[in-house]
């Protein structure tokens, strides 16, 4: 099968497009014929090995997808060859810049007729994210304030339409370009972070959400009331410490379940959630694309198109 991987570490120049062995659909898995692979902020790091552990080369990148359903392995009777599934591989696991992958069936969701293999993918890994985020982690409720930061990002956009069905009051930060598209997605106040110390412009925050990390992640307790909560996702596996003993920082865990794929589903059926901006590339083209996510300045999500 054809596949983006690498074979040793580095930048998105060291990305291959070549051909690596077919998966086989071990006990209680699937082989899915993907259609379409989502590119996340993870992928880069992967690349330049900045995860801990030594991984076996050649590595594909990616973690979340969409496609059909080709191969059953034993047990599995829940689903059948056909059917169109999305998803996100098992913690730990990547490998879906690929024509073909195997995965555990109990974690795949099956893809609504309402959304194409390019918008599942999409959504899949940035929609279960924000939900372990906001509703497990954060426990936001309506009424609450929260400020999100990088709101133009593919897990922050969720995150904000997410806590605005929820009815929280939501303020963001980023670019003034962006501005008018978060707003249209429910951000009810856009702080510009090249203008705009958000630390002066907001205070008394029931929950952080940080979609950014650096010198933001430390920041964003000073915005908090007593007893606040913030959740980090981009300042490793441990939450940055706080620098004041009155608030909660938070790690979400962000484990693999069909039920949060189903109530993304559910969210963008019933119009909470809509489809981020997405940027088309072939498998051929996926140094490019990571490329343009290592950039990290980005409204919506890139996909790769593989079928």
């Amino acid at each position: 099968m054809k596949a983006a991987y690498i074979e040793k570490f580095g930048g998105p120049e060291v990305l291959i497009v070549g051909d690596l062995p077919d998966p086989v659909a071990g006990p209680g898995q699937i082989v899915v014929e993907t259609a379409a692979a989502s590119i996340n902020g993870a992928d880069a790091k992967v690349c330049a090995g900045e995860y801990p552990g030594q991984p076996r080369f050649p590595l594909s990148l990616g973690r979340d997808f969409s496609g059909v359903v080709a191969t059953l392995g034993e047990g599995v009777s829940d689903l059948r060859v056909g059917d169109e599934v999305f998803g996100v591989l098992e913690t730990g696991r990547d490998g879906t810049y690929v024509e073909k992958l195997a995965i555990g069936a109990a974690i795949v969701a099956k893809k609504p007729a309402t959304l194409t293999h390019v918008e599942a993918a999409a959504l899949a890994l940035i929609g279960l994210t924000a939900l372990c985020t906001i509703e497990n982690a954060l426990k936001l409720q309506k009424g609450e304030t929260i400020l999100i930061q990088g709101g133009a990002g593919g897990v922050a956009s969720f995150a904000i339409q997410l806590a605005k069905h929820i009815g929280a009051h939501v303020i963001t930060t980023a670019s003034a370009a962006n501005a008018p598209y978060l707003r249209e997605i429910g951000a009810d106040q856009v702080i510009d972070y090249n203008s705009t110390d958000f630390t002066k412009a907001v205070s008394d925050c029931d929950a952080v959400f940080d979609t950014v990390g650096g010198d933001v992640a430390m920041r964003s307790f000073s915005v908090l009331k007593p007893g606040g909560r913030a959740a980090f996702i981009a300042s490793g596996a441990q939450a940055p410490k706080p620098d004041r003993g009155d608030v909660t920082a938070l790690r979400p865990a962000v484990p693999r379940t069909r039920a949060h794929l189903e109530r993304i589903v559910e969210l963008h059926r019933i119009g909470a959630v809509r489809v981020p901006p997405i940027t088309e590339f072939s498998l051929a083209q996926a140094a490019d694309a990571l490329r343009v996510s290592a950039g990290r300045h980005l409204k919506g999500k890139l996909v790769l198109k593989l079928r």
